[in-house]
């Protein structure tokens, strides 16, 4: 260690944690000029160790009101397309069932439902509705959400043209093939109820509808523990009829909870 002219005032044993100064006058200044030292080295420590967070980009909400029925769908069906072209040009053609028609189909039905809800909307403005919500990492989405004074509902389409479907408790059939549609719905309305009543911070429930979109028959023999099957001809009038459970202060609340995407991937 040395003074500002230069002077060799000594040295600072760092294990043993004493001085070794050239004169014992020298002893003080090479003492509090060993504390310096140490005060500088913590403090290039500490913000060592906080510069990854320091740095962290901070994930800004999107607003997910703008977002068009069936484009998650809709995106799906054109990766399809664009990964085998010439497949999807013959398979239309010929009518064969493909991914991409699975996900083109599935994308109109949406926009069917859609539009019903729009109905909702424009008779009474105290609903509100959102289309095609990214749901965390894995590319989930719901089709639509729907909150109003009569409740929140994760709405699920399922377009089947001049299919047959046939349900009956926790038993969906399309055609006599089961599907998951019934399950699948109970687990999206509640990882909804589960993200919205954390974002808004009171209870939230969330009721799940699958509207069946374009079907030749739809046969209700008993309807589904906690999950409503409608048609969408008659969705509106369904919606409609629901009873007053939410003030609007609470709607409001929830509507702009669920219109961040923050909301759906925290």
């Amino acid at each position: 260690m040395r003074a500002p002219d230069g002077t060799d005032l000594g040295w600072w044993d760092l294990d043993a944690g004493r001085p070794h100064a050239r004169t014992p006058q020298r002893e003080d200044a090479v003492t509090a000029a060993a504390a310096a030292w140490q005060s500088d080295q913590h403090e290039v420590r500490c913000a060592r160790d906080i510069a990854p967070a320091a740095v962290e980009p901070v994930r800004s909400a999107q607003d997910l009101a703008d977002a068009r029925p069936g484009a998650a769908a809709r995106a799906r069906a054109r990766a399809a397309r664009d990964a085998a072209p010439a497949k999807t040009f013959f398979a239309r053609l010929l009518g064969v069932r493909t991914e991409e028609r699975a996900w083109r189909i599935g994308a109109d039905g949406e926009e069917a439902v859609a539009a019903r809800i729009a109905r909702v909307v424009r008779k009474d403005p105290r609903w509100h509705v959102l289309h095609a919500i990214p749901v965390g990492v894995r590319g989930s989405d719901i089709d639509h959400l729907v909150v109003g004074p009569g409740g929140v509902y994760t709405v699920n389409a399922k377009h089947h043209p001049r299919a047959n479907i046939w349900v009956a408790g926790n038993a969906f059939l399309v055609n006599g093939t089961k599907q998951p549609y019934i399950r699948n719905s109970r687990h999206e309305a509640a990882r909804a109820a589960k993200l919205l009543t954390a974002a808004c911070g009171f209870d939230v429930p969330v009721e799940p509808v699958i509207v069946t979109v374009n079907a030749q028959a739809v046969t209700l023999k008993s309807p589904p523990d906690g999950v409503h099957v409608v048609q969408r001809m008659h969705f509106a009038r369904w919606l409609l009829r629901r009873k007053d459970v939410h003030p609007t202060v609470a709607v409001d609340a929830v509507y702009e909870a669920a219109r961040r995407s923050t909301t759906w991937q925290p």
